[in-house]
């Protein structure tokens, strides 16, 4: 149960304050496992939550990642629906639909809005000592997610342009094998990394359509910054295979992708139906969705 690993936890929120689950789960060396939070835990919370106060005069609960509780949840029903005298529950959650319903039904929601651009950008620049360049290319692909953004400063451009030019030449090119290929080395990075890729092939995707379609605003002096040259050849290429719709159903598969990645799906099979997906919709135009 959680108390089993204060220390841990204490250590983690000191040496990663925006850390999140599955940097929990290294810290504790569960990198591997699902996260859970179990019958017994759910029993230890009532038993705590029963004991009396003698410090203030209220008991506050705060459950952080209340996704993670499944049926188990149920025992806590009746106490979050009727709490005792000065008890207040908290459960910090980052995606409201994975909590149980019957959870949701019996708390006020307090949405937190995501970071603006600008804020992670100014972050980057005052905190971890990036260039402005580098800070706003980084906050673009950060999804308002500043621990997204810790994480990707930690990869150059070329880190994930030369991943990608290796699979879109896999992909369109060298057939079969250099796609068995590709799939096998990417299933060496972990989930995280994945995502990362992911995110930054979307992004990649994003600016072909805005060079597409805003082209001389790129072209501005001061404007070069937005879009590094490598970025912007690779984008080039992009847009000479691929049209706004081809574009868009391939954000929409990368998209679907990330979501299972989070959920344990396999890597390997995972990034080899999603190469043959790609395939298709850039060379034969297909798995185009229409609303």
């Amino acid at each position: 149960i959680s108390t089993d690993y204060i220390t841990e936890w204490r250590e983690f929120v000191a040496q990663y304050p925006y850390g999140n689950a599955f940097d929990w789960l290294q810290k504790i060396g569960a990198e591997n496992k699902q996260g859970n939070i179990t019958a017994q835990e759910c029993n230890d919370i009532i038993r705590k939550l029963n004991l009396k106060s003698f410090e203030s005069d209220y008991k506050i609960l705060l459950l952080w990642m209340p996704e993670y509780l499944g049926n188990e949840g149920n025992k806590l029903l009746k106490l979050i629906e009727e709490p005792p005298a000065n008890t207040l529950f908290i459960l910090v959650s980052e995606n409201e639909s994975l909590v149980l319903q019957t959870i949701i039904s019996r708390t006020q929601l307090v949405r937190i809005p995501a970071l603006q651009n600008h804020e992670i950008s100014e972050a980057l620049v005052s905190r971890a000592r990036v260039s402005p360049e580098q800070a706003a290319r980084t906050s673009a692909i950060s999804e308002g997610n500043y621990r997204e953004a810790l994480q990707s400063i930690q990869h150059t451009e070329e880190d994930w342009i030369d991943l990608l030019r290796e699979w879109l030449n896999a992909m369109l090119k060298n057939g079969p094998i250099a796609q068995v290929k590709w799939v096998e080395e990417i299933s060496k990075h972990g989930r995280e990394r994945q995502k990362q890729f992911l995110r930054y092939f979307n992004h990649l995707l994003e600016q072909s359509i805005r060079l597409r379609t805003m082209s001389e605003y790129y072209a501005e002096p001061g404007n070069e910054h937005l879009m590094p040259e490598m970025e912007r050849a690779l984008a080039a290429k992009i847009n000479a295979r691929a049209g706004i719709a081809e574009q868009q159903a391939m954000i929409e598969e990368i998209d679907r992708a990330s979501y299972y990645i989070e959920r344990n799906a396999n890597a390997k099979m995972l990034f080899l139906a999603l190469t043959i997906k790609l395939y298709h919709i850039i060379a034969d135009k297909s798995l185009i969705l229409v609303a």
